[in-house]
């Protein structure tokens, strides 16, 4: 039953309502029912066909949505009555659906990055120095965020998935000079010397470049500056620490690779090797 706008625009309006008694006689619905007002939702949304109600939140500064959620859950289960239930939408649904998915993504990046890798060295041994170095970028990428107090949200697993490329970037450089070196006969120990000094200084100059220029990523501010700090400061801490200690880290998994590869030995090199032999400098000694 409905009425027309004016007769139903407030609780009083019930007035106008008649209804049959016992004795047959019209009365007023006001004369056997009264209005009560409560408060309630303002406006009643419907989620595959139930009437629901939305609620949002944030988590506190320090935990992640993942662990918040959990907990939301927890209070869900313990409070709600058998007749209600509940559902994640939006942001939070995804990321519940994507759960655990973010293993089988680092997974994959660092797979394809070997198959690269490989095609480039034609080797499935010498891509395994590039890759030792890049757990200790994710290293300096897990350490800024927790210095910073950041959670470990989407965007730091995005900025992980970066990383793996760019800490790799810096043990290319040192391993792609090392590798032509022995391939032209040279004792793989001085060869890799050779190839960490004369990279020393693309590689610093490089990596200086690339965080002075997310600087202004990572001290983000205003609208969004959640998202971008969050890359920024993983994509920065974490290339700041592969090339700290990459430098240093890169020479030893290259010479130890050659070792247990057993490719350490020297080839004689033909007239067509002599040719590709890199130019010597006086950034390095013979």
């Amino acid at each position: 039953m409905q009425a027309l706008p004016e007769f139903r625009s407030s609780a009083e309006a019930i007035r106008y309502f008649y209804v049959r008694s016992k004795a047959g006689i019209f009365v007023p619905l006001n004369t056997l029912v009264t209005p009560v007002e409560e408060y309630g939702s303002p406006m009643i949304k419907r989620y595959n066909g139930y009437p629901t109600i939305q609620i949002g939140g944030d988590p506190t500064p320090g935990y992640s949505t993942g662990q918040t959620m959990a907990v939301l859950e927890k209070i869900a289960a313990d409070t709600l009555p058998k007749t209600y239930s509940y559902e994640w939408s939006d942001l939070s649904r995804e990321e519940k659906s994507s759960g655990g998915k973010v293993f089988y993504i680092f997974g994959f990046a660092i797979l394809f990055v070997f198959l690269c890798l490989a095609a480039l060295y034609e080797s499935w041994s010498v891509p395994f120095a590039v890759l030792l170095s890049v757990p200790a970028g994710i290293l300096g990428a897990v350490s800024f965020q927790m210095l910073r107090q950041f959670e470990n949200d989407v965007y730091m697993q995005i900025g992980i998935v970066m990383l793996i490329g760019l800490a790799a970037k810096n043990a290319i450089l040192i391993v792609e000079f090392a590798k032509a070196r022995t391939d032209l006969g040279e004792d793989v120990i001085p060869a890799t010397i050779a190839a960490a000094k004369v990279r020393l200084r693309p590689i610093i100059m490089t990596s200086l470049a690339f965080v002075i220029g997310c600087l202004p990523l990572m001290l983000a501010s205003g609208a969004g500056a959640g998202a971008r700090s969050a890359m920024g400061n993983t994509v920065v801490g974490g290339i700041l620490t592969a090339t700290i200690i990459g430098i240093f880290l890169v020479p030893v998994l290259f010479v130890a690779v050659k070792k247990v590869g057993g490719s350490n030995k020297k080839k004689a090199a033909s007239p067509e090797h002599r040719s590709e032999q890199p130019p010597d400098n006086n950034e390095h000694p013979e």
